[in-house]
């Protein structure tokens, strides 16, 4: 028996009674509907091994293989390892993932449906998790928009750029990750979306646009371009339209990265030990528009 809780914010939603071990037809109905009517949720309590994940991750479409490959599971590459944990001398797993707003995947032509990450250690001080992960719903960001303002963008695409976050990490946030390389960048080249998109498989108008990846607004004056971006920016991060993730162990969260941005909040230290398995899946290519 699932029993679904909302969050009580804009979004969000904990299911508990699932047992991804005995997973069938069914249950994954039941999940994959939450996740379209909530835009995030979170599987409770879920002690899986790493073919149970993938073979999971695989239900919801094609997996993405990172390109930063330095911290793929070894004998998974689907599988990204995020964790600060160091083994002789040396990181395990991405330790400053997500810490700023973004959307997995937008820098790809085919963008992302969902991402799934993978609870195996949330640090803790003092009783307190640390390390809570910020998610705001893109749904009712287009839908609380003036009307002006969406018929400025119902026609436009932006352009959404893998290196900008990258680089952004190194510059701004002191990240240790080692720069891209020139094959990297060229195996991400810059993509357009649509600004007002059409949610491959809910139908519903999200606004497609994000601090991390999105460079510009194409065709536009690039002041007009970039004044209109921080106004999104704004709009679409406001406490109304956001919901907080409060880590337990063992917690699997899903997300809808065609309905939802998020950022990694941080804040523990290096002796408190966050350990996490990341898969992302694309879009159905066939959903796209021609």
């Amino acid at each position: 028996m699932i029993t679904i809780t909302p969050s009580g914010a804009a979004l969000g939603a904990r299911l508990d009674g699932v047992d991804l071990n005995r997973l069938d037809d069914a249950m994954f109905a039941t999940i994959e509907g939450a996740l379209h009517r909530h835009g995030v949720i979170v599987l409770s309590d879920q002690h899986i091994d790493e073919r149970v994940f993938l073979d999971f991750s695989k239900r919801f479409g094609p997996l993405e293989i990172n390109i930063t490959s330095r911290f793929q599971h070894p004998a998974h590459p689907e599988i990204l390892v995020l964790s600060n944990r160091m083994r002789d001398g040396q990181p395990v797993g991405l330790a400053d993932a997500g810490q700023g707003w973004h959307t997995d995947n937008s820098y790809n032509r085919i963008p992302g449906r969902a991402s799934i990450l993978y609870a195996l250690e949330v640090p803790v001080r003092e009783g307190v998790v640390l390390g809570d992960t910020l998610f705001a719903d893109m749904r009712a960001a287009w839908r609380t928009l003036p009307e002006p303002v969406k018929a400025k963008l119902a026609d436009r695409a932006a352009e959404h750029d893998f290196a900008k976050f990258y680089d952004d990490m190194i510059k701004s946030k002191g990240s240790t990750r080692p720069p891209l390389t020139d094959a990297q960048r060229r195996a991400r080249p810059p993509v357009p979306h649509p600004l007002a998109l059409r949610h491959p498989y809910t139908g519903e108008t999200c606004l497609y646009a994000d601090p991390g990846y999105t460079t510009r607004i194409i065709g536009m004056d690039p002041a007009e371009s970039d004044a209109l971006l921080a106004s999104l920016f704004e709009h679409e991060t406001q406490p109304a339209l956001i919901y907080r993730h409060k880590w337990r162990r063992y917690d699997m969260l899903i997300w809808d990265n065609c309905a939802t941005i998020h950022m990694a909040t941080g804040g523990y230290r290096a002796d408190e030990p966050r350990h996490m398995m990341r898969t992302q899946i694309s879009v159905d290519p066939a959903r796209m528009p021609a």
